[in-house]
């Protein structure tokens, strides 16, 4: 199989300056500000964006360690298989959170809920599209008694280097 290569297109700006005490969600970091820097050579792609209220950023966990497929996460005292968690320690540790948009001006997007520690590599950017994006839940896995706590936990150094 080929190598993936990805390209850096820009680079996240928040008050998060370590892992620890970043919020683990966009929804623990309510009203928080940040900048996303979208390199020159990206820019012409932010056409037309400025129409959406929110967004996905897509990002690299560069802080992260190693791999490891069985994680005790942030909500939780118990071990899970990685994939059912949002935990930075990943085979591919691509992170990806939902942001408002406040405001596009020279090529950096001002925006609010960030949970991103500051200066993370951005990989993308998408429009959140309620119509696309949201589904009716059934279930939510062992999260089922933990995701309240969202907004009152905030992350520490368990998955960085």
């Amino acid at each position: 199989m080929k190598p993936i290569e990805f390209r850096q297109i820009g680079i996240i700006h928040s008050p998060f300056k370590n892992p620890a005490g970043t919020p683990i969600q966009p929804a623990g970091a309510m009203g928080v500000e940040g900048k996303v820097e979208v390199f020159s050579d990206y820019q012409e792609g932010l056409e037309d964006l400025a129409g959406f209220s929110h967004i996905f950023i897509i990002y690299y966990f560069h802080l992260a360690k190693k791999t490891t497929l069985k994680v005790k996460p942030f909500l939780d005292d118990q071990r899970h298989g990685v994939f059912a968690t949002r935990a930075p320690t990943r085979p591919n540790p691509i992170g990806l959170s939902v942001v408002r948009l406040i405001k596009i001006d020279n090529g950096n997007l001002y925006i609010q809920d960030i949970d991103v520690v500051d200066k993370t590599p951005l990989l993308d950017i998408k429009p959140y599209v309620p119509d696309f994006d949201v589904r009716a839940v059934i279930k939510i896995g062992w999260l089922e008694s933990k995701s309240k706590r969202v907004t009152k936990t905030s992350a520490d150094e368990r998955f960085t280097r």
